[in-house]
């Protein structure tokens, strides 16, 4: 049993402990404590946290008090009172709901960090680590370098991303001093794609300090250092609580024993008929760029039609519907036949699903449509079902102070190579037009790419 169970007990509990004089941890201790009825005695002796039989097991092996025991842990662990229910109860719902569905995933998670560790790491990268995180780490150190990682996966047909905690010896080695990126440790890393989740342990350049974001090269600046930085978590507790809630309360589909990280609107349902059509959607940063602005969004489709349908209501999906809105309001329509290439057949309690993606030149937009139908058994009788509206935005980012330090000269000639570049894109598009009347509306415009869900484990990129 870990110490660190101790802290769990609220603060009108520790307030109860009897005081007695001591020196060390004890006086702090003592300080914190104030004298109590018997009343309030009575309130300890039943309190729920001591009824613990891992805390009983402790304490009688060592044959100490409550207070001794309080003491002990507090020496060890006491500066991580404020950050520690909140984080292991986040590990302890992961992990059990883990278990059962993704059992390799649980098995990769390395034991905690001693105190000693993580002082040494603060020493090698010369700036101290938020108590939250090493509170964290304290549970446990990481992850093994393994695939699907524990901070998710997104699977297209030539891309794959998957996320692994970093151990905290291992983020020290990728520690960044370099400019656009200093004072930055990393929390994650896919070994298909490089990309990393980071967390500032200092405020630098623009950054908040303890904030965690993904990093996005400004693809328009000469200067190396001008990264921009899609937020993800203010501190590193909001970070990876928000992470754990999503996923255990089934926000985050678990499919194929890796965690995909699709969110999922409740309202975004449609039912026509016996079918209901519902989507999730995705944001993928290491796909997207704030200059020159292109916002990559995924999005996850489910069919299905109810099992208490009538047989003769089996139906083929012929084609498809889109209309596709940004945040300026421009409009764009997209029909083309099946979905992936495939035309599902949907029968009573089957449900067919799909991964698409789509872009914008805008920090958000929206799609809606709807699918044609033909009936199995009257294959002359089409319908329209309905796809419900549904949004995409990207997460709140901050430009790189390097390009908001940019000088006016500077700054202007960037912005007239960025008008060219966007007349030679639209140049190009009408050639491409008049040169192929004959293809496929989508094909010409490559706004919505169909992507279809993998049959099988999704292959490495390296």
């Amino acid at each position: 049993m870990s110490r660190l169970s101790a802290l769990c007990w609220p603060s009108h509990v520790l307030l109860c402990a009897p005081r007695t004089r001591s020196s060390g941890a004890a006086e702090e201790i003592d300080r914190k404590l104030r004298p109590v009825d018997h009343r309030r005695r009575k309130r300890l002796h039943t309190h729920p946290a001591f009824q613990r039989s891992e805390l009983r097991e402790e304490k009688t092996q060592k044959n100490q008090c409550w207070k001794s025991l309080f003491i002990d842990t507090y020496s060890d662990v006491g500066r991580y009172i404020d950050h520690y229910a909140a984080i292991k109860k986040a590990w302890d719902d992961l992990k059990k709901y883990l278990e059962p569905r993704c059992p390799r995933m649980v098995l990769s998670l390395k034991e905690g960090a001693r105190e000693e560790d993580l002082d040494a790491v603060e020493a090698q990268i010369g700036c101290k680590l938020p108590d939250d995180y090493r509170c964290s780490y304290r549970i446990h150190n990481g992850q093994k370098l393994v695939v699907p990682g524990l901070l998710g996966s997104m699977a297209l047909s030539n891309h794959y991303r998957s996320e692994d905690l970093l151990d905290v010896d291992t983020a020290a080695g990728g520690f960044q001093q370099r400019q656009g990126l200093k004072y930055c440790l990393p929390l994650t890393f896919c070994i298909h794609t490089g990309l990393s989740q980071y967390i500032a342990v200092e405020a630098a350049e623009g950054r908040n300090k303890n904030e965690v974001f993904y990093q996005c090269p400004d693809q328009m600046a000469r200067n190396p250092a001008a990264i921009d930085m899609f937020i993800i978590g203010a501190t590193f507790t909001d970070w990876f609580t928000s992470y754990v809630n999503n996923v255990v309360s089934g926000g985050f589909p678990i499919i194929r024993d890796q965690i995909f990280r699709y969110v999922h609107d409740a309202e975004c349902v449609a039912t026509t008929g016996d079918i209901t059509v519902s989507v999730s959607t995705s944001f993928l940063p290491e796909l997207s760029s704030v200059h020159p602005p292109h916002y990559f969004f995924t999005y996850r489709i489910r069919i299905e039609m109810s099992k208490d349908a009538l047989p003769e209501k089996a139906c083929q999906l012929d084609s498809r519907y889109w209309r596709i809105t940004n945040a300026k309001g421009d409009v764009e329509e997209v029909q083309g036949p099946g979905v992936v290439g495939e035309f599902p057949i949907i029968s009573p309690g089957r449900v067919y699903e799909y991964t698409s993606c789509t872009t914008f030149s805008t920090t958000s937009g929206y799609m809606e449509g709807y699918y044609t139908f033909h009936f199995l058994y009257f294959k002359d009788k089409i319908f329209n079902v309905a796809i419900p509206r549904f949004h995409m935005a990207c997460p709140t980012f901050r430009v790189s102070i390097a390009r908001l330090e940019m000088g006016p000269d500077e700054y202007e000639e960037m912005e007239e190579e960025e008008e060219e570049e966007e007349e030679e894109d639209d140049d190009d598009d009408s050639a491409d037009m008049d040169e192929s009347d004959e293809e496929d509306e989508e094909e010409r415009r490559r706004r919505v790419f169909d992507v279809p869900i993998r049959r099988r484990r999704c292959s490495r990129l390296f």
